[in-house]
């Protein structure tokens, strides 16, 4: 096994598949989409996919099992689980279960930097990502009402909590929304520009006003 390989959300899904049987790489994608898990599985770029794949092969987590021709498909490499993968797809597992890490997404990000926006503007952009999580809700919550009917609770683990993880961003949302609609707080770009000279005096430069 490669020492370098580092697990990733796509790595252990390949991994995951060709546990259950031996796929090729576009089944591999079929079966993720059909299954909603491309929700929480980043594969709009076959590239990736095939690069991953790709990597556990030289890691020697799968191996090419046999490949298929067709008239009527392009050459098709199938490919299976091995040892190490098998034990690489447990480990990885209990690790990303067991253990909560720092995954960096977008919008905290951008939440660390929004007084560079003025109070108006950020009720205007959390109202609309507000609307946004509304709908993505809406979407989860009929998801979930139509396959609980006919999947057993353990495979929609990933919609249960997409769902709890939306309704706890939307309601935090609205709170926000609620205090600056209000006037509860706001900030201005000299409140930061003085707090910046506090902390860096002898650097002009921090917040300057741009021309």
């Amino acid at each position: 096994m490669e020492p370098e390989f580092r697990p990733s959300p796509l790595a252990l899904t390949v991994l995951s598949l060709l546990h259950a049987a031996p796929l090729h790489p576009y089944a591999m994608q079929r079966l993720i989409k059909q299954w909603g898990k491309d929700s929480v599985i980043n594969v709009g770029q076959r590239a990736n996919l095939y690069k991953t794949i790709k990597r556990l092969n030289q890691a020697g987590l799968i191996a090419v099992r046999h490949t298929e021709r067709d008239q009527l498909y392009p050459e098709r490499t199938v490919y299976e689980l091995t040892g190490a993968g098998r034990k690489a797809a447990h480990e990885w597992l209990t690790n990303m279960l067991a253990l909560p890490r720092n995954e960096f997404p977008q919008f905290p990000a951008a939440l660390s930097f929004v007084m560079m926006l003025p109070p108006h503007e950020v009720i205007a952009v959390l109202g609309q990502r507000a609307e946004a999580l509304r709908q993505h809700l809406a979407e989860i919550d009929a998801d979930l009402a139509s396959y609980s009917k006919v999947l057993p609770r353990v495979v929609l683990m990933d919609d249960e909590y997409q769902l709890a993880m939306t309704r706890a961003e939307l309601s935090w949302i609205d709170g926000v929304l609620d205090d600056l609609r209000a006037g509860n707080w706001t900030w201005s770009y000299e409140e930061f520009a003085d707090l910046a000279s506090t902390l860096h005096p002898d650097d002009d430069s921090i917040f300057s006003r741009p021309d």
